[in-house]
């Protein structure tokens, strides 16, 4: 896990690398740079060191022609490394960074297609001339470009490119993608101008003489599905299989690793697994034995506490979990700087998430495993619920199931329940309908999408699949990946997702939504899954929380005077990118009333993040252009 940066135009070397250096939180155990002979490339790299700790592991790494700028991991790297050995290739690190250039030789870019893993590079080929740049199937790893007059430069984040642009200036997508907060990530449109978001899934080579740049695409999911006939015991023990070695690699590392344990399903699982495998696995190549460590960000008297079910998960495997106190950390003072790192702009306070992950940090711990991921494929959201309803409609008792899994997760189990005539009564409406009902019913959640005969290529799947593949690679989990990668980068920790192996989400879109919606419970294949390995009050437990923060509560208390400062300041009242008497008026009105609802205050900070990205991160950016 590392911060890259590159150009293929001549460039100052001191000038470049000062920009590098505004990624060192992505790499702060050192960093590296190469150019070419005639200094038409440059390459940069922050180091994060995680696998193979020496010297050969540094970046950029050369062999035989190629050289690499790399940000990620390939978890099956051991493997692969196996099997190139066995066609004559040889190694003179520990690293899976060489391993990525060799496989790069000897499968050209068909070698993208066989790493499990995360990632974004740039490799230099001298003999061919030509830049070639790739990210990983869902984008886990950030990558930006931008086509100057003579060349292209790339990085891992904006702050590390822009000085290379002829000016900084406001994006013209800047106030669509503010508008539509969880869809701009999954395109290449980005806040400043002239700056693009490198596709997941995609590969780019980009010839030094002409300065093209053309994208391929290695990996679209909907081709590896395939339709799944297996009984729906077969389906668990195969999904088990699969969880249980997406783990396994993910705890390859030559660091100690540890996981953020919120008590819910997913992280319970994650921890679980990884504490089943350690408990069975003895001296295996690779494998981190310093693993015991979890950690749990407590919300104390508010309803976003989970210590306590994530307690029972590290007391079930005799395991000790450390409490970090987010009522305590909730430092205003860092907000701008964190704004500043964060780049983007987005509805939550980052301020829990990142203290987090700071505090891992201080304990020494440089690698977690996260269970995140699962929900956008799995229907872990009661939003996603109802749109089983396309699926049940001729089935009433489905029906009836699906709206009780939905009071379940809603936490409102039992309460208002209706009669299976009213459902009966409601599949007939959807039929006579043509399956639109839905689209002006209160059972339509907020990003509604529209029945699967709209999307022809995903035919192949049921409605609740359909949408969840929506979810999955258009909208929400885009933009969780960007943001976690943010805010554990900001405390140089690196994440690593077991429920983002590819090879589970292929299955996963293979299930049919009777797997995934079963017996009044979300996600029910994860549960079965891994009962075995949790205590049942966490495996069965419905309610669904997300990791967030009180941000309404902390606004009327603690934040307080700094928000009433900043609205009634005068940078406040000029920033072009809101309305500011409107905001102001809106917090303000937060600030005097009694109602302390979460999303009264997350709709809210949206808008004021946009403020505090002007305010902080573009601001730098103009200010350290060249003059």
């Amino acid at each position: 896990m590392c911060g890259i940066l590159g150009i293929t135009e001549p460039i100052n070397e001191s000038f470049f690398l000062n920009n590098l250096h505004k990624i060192k939180h992505r790499g702060p155990d050192g960093y590296g740079i190469w150019q070419t002979s005639d200094k038409t490339v440059t390459f940069g790299h922050r180091r994060l060191s995680i696998l193979d700790l020496s010297e050969t592991g540094k970046q950029p790494l050369h062999y035989k022609h190629l050289t690499i700028t790399f940000n990620g991991e390939i978890y099956n790297f051991l493997e692969i490394r196996t099997e190139l050995k066995l066609q004559g290739y040889s190694f003179t690190s520990e690293s899976d960074t060489e391993v990525i250039l060799a496989a790069y030789l000897h499968w050209g870019t068909d070698c993208f297609r066989k790493f499990n893993g995360m990632w974004a590079l740039g490799i230099w080929d001298d003999k061919n001339k030509e830049l070639i740049l790739s990210r990983d199937r869902f984008g886990k790893k950030p990558l930006f470009y931008s086509q100057l007059i003579d060349g292209i430069v790339f990085a891992s984040e904006m702050k590390a490119m822009a000085s290379f642009l002829k000016s900084v200036t406001i994006s013209k997508d800047f106030h669509w993608c503010k508008n539509n907060k969880f869809l701009y990530e999954a395109t290449d449109k980005c806040l400043v101008e002239g700056i693009k978001r490198f596709p997941a899934g995609y590969y780019a080579k980009v010839k030094l003489k002409d300065n093209k740049l053309t994208l391929t695409r290695f990996w679209n999911t909907i081709d590896e599905v395939q339709p799944i006939h297996l009984r729906y015991e077969e389906q668990v023990e195969q999904f088990r299989e699969l969880l249980i070695d997406a783990c396994k690699i993910r705890m390859r590392s030559d660091v100690p690793i540890g996981t953020l344990l919120s008590g819910g399903l997913d992280s319970s699982a994650v921890f679980s697994l990884m504490a089943q495998i350690g408990k069975n696995t003895h001296n295996e190549q690779r494998l981190s034995n310093d693993w015991q460590h979890a950690f749990n960000a407590s919300f104390p008297s508010t309803y976003l506490d989970e210590t306590k079910y994530a307690k029972q998960v590290t007391e079930y495997w005799h395991l000790p979990l450390e409490e970090v106190n987010i009522n305590q950390r909730n430092r205003i003072e860092k907000l701008e700087e964190y704004s500043t790192l964060f780049e983007e702009i987005y509805g939550n306070n980052p301020i829990p998430m990142i203290e987090t992950y700071k505090a891992v940090r201080k304990k020494g711990i440089i690698v977690t495993l996260d269970g995140h991921g699962a929900d956008e494929y799995l229907g872990g959201y009661a939003s996603s619920a109802f749109e089983a309803f396309f699926d049940a409609y001729q089935n009433p008792s489905q029906m009836k199931m699906i709206f009780d899994t939905y009071q379940g997760m809603m936490g409102q189990e039992g309460k208002g329940s209706l009669p299976l005539e009213v459902f009966k009564f409601l599949g007939s409406k959807m039929k006579a309908k043509g399956l639109g009902l839905l689209q002006n019913t209160p059972f339509g959640g907020k990003d509604q999408q529209v029945p699967i005969h709209s999307y022809p290529h995903l035919k192949k799947l049921d409605s609740l699949t359909s949408h969840l593949y929506s979810i999955f690679h258009s909208s929400l989990l885009p933009t969780l990946l960007r943001n976690f990668d943010r805010y554990s980068m900001i405390a140089s920790v690196e994440t690593r997702m077991p429920f983002m192996d590819h090879r589970l989400i292929t299955f996963a879109f293979s299930l049919p939504w009777t797997s995934k919606l079963r017996n009044g419970y979300s996600k029910a294949i994860l549960r079965d899954a891994t009962k075995p390995y949790m205590p049942l009050s966490v495996n069965t437990r419905k309610p669904k929380l997300g990791f967030s923060s009180p941000v309404t509560h902390w606004m009327k208390n603690e934040w307080k005077s700094y928000l009433l400062d900043t609205v009634h300041s005068q940078e406040f009242k000029e920033c072009p990118l809101i309305e500011p008497a409107l905001l102001k008026t809106r917090i303000e009105s937060i600030l005097s009333t009694k109602n302390t609802s979460h999303s009264l205050g997350q709709d809210v900070w949206h808008y004021f993040s946009t403020f505090l990205w002007y305010k902080t991160f573009y601001r730098a950016l103009k200010k350290e252009m060249p003059r």
